[in-house]
């Protein structure tokens, strides 16, 4: 099956410390209808290679090298302007934070419809019947539209960013963290309805986050990082059952099971310095 992403050398690093290298040397693919986990702690890199990916990294940082190449075409070297009919239309991401993503003066109808009048043209009443049936396929009833962001629970608004990101059908969905904020059933709904999702629309989906235990429930691959780097990568599978770095194992030995029996383990950052990277 040939790659729907495929990320090659990617490096980042800050535009006035080139050699402070923050994202090194990341390399990984997502098949299209597949998920990949990016798994790591906060400061891995995870979200700044989704955001390399996006073209969206914050001007105090540039893309030292590497090739991010996406249906067979590289991204690198796009303009703005050409970047911009990728994001949305053809690659959709649902951010970390909601409430941060959504304009809190306008209503969710009006945001979900901007993708759409943006990307396909639609307007007047093929806009309002677009934007209920999205609101409709990710939970959120219809006459919901005219409701602002804080009318909205986390989990509702959740669900809108999951409507706008998949408005124009995208061929892959970046999903950052999108559960970190909400209650153990809320995200297994959000979990379930990206799964569903994912395959309804035979999307591939790369999805970031620090907890094994959601990896266990959505991925079919995993890629761990740590310090901007990968430190293994494979199927979910092997990963879980047989996690050959230090770190992998690290980071598994924190994930409570199921009867609260487990004795959870700190990790051990003085016996990873160490471990080989």
């Amino acid at each position: 099956m040939a790659d729907l992403l495929k990320v090659e050398k990617l490096t980042v690093a800050p535009a006035a410390a080139p050699s402070r290298l923050l994202v090194n040397n990341v390399s990984f693919s997502l098949s299209p209808g597949r998920t990949t986990c990016i798994v790591g702690e906060s400061g891995s890199g995870k979200s700044l290679t989704a955001l390399s990916v996006m073209g969206l990294l914050p001007k105090a940082l540039q893309r030292v090298s590497g090739d991010i190449v996406f249906q067979g075409s590289s991204l690198v070297g796009l303009s703005n302007t050409q970047m911009c009919d990728v994001r949305g239309k053809r690659i959709g991401m649902i951010f970390q934070e909601p409430m941060t993503s959504l304009n809190p003066v306008l209503t969710i109808g009006f945001q979900v419809g901007e993708t759409l009048s943006t990307h396909l043209g639609l307007s007047g009443k093929a806009l309002r019947t677009k934007v209920a049936a999205l609101l409709e396929s990710v939970g959120i009833p219809a006459e919901r539209a005219n409701s602002y962001p804080d009318e909205l629970s986390g989990g509702q608004r959740q669900r809108v960013m999951i409507a706008m990101s998949i408005a124009c059908e995208p061929a892959m969905l970046i999903a950052d963290e999108p559960t970190t904020a909400l209650d153990v059933t809320v995200q297994a709904q959000i979990l379930a309805l990206l799964a569903d999702l994912k395959t309804r629309m035979n999307m591939g989906m790369l999805f970031i986050t620090h907890d094994f235990g959601v990896v266990a429930d959505i991925a079919d691959d995993v890629v761990v990082m740590f310090r901007g780097e990968i430190v293994e990568k494979g199927s979910v599978g092997d990963v879980l059952d047989r996690p050959q770095h230090p770190y992998t194992r690290a980071l598994l030995d924190c994930v409570p099971d199921a009867e609260g029996r487990k004795a959870l383990k700190p990790i051990d950052y003085d016996w990873l310095k160490g471990a080989s990277v």
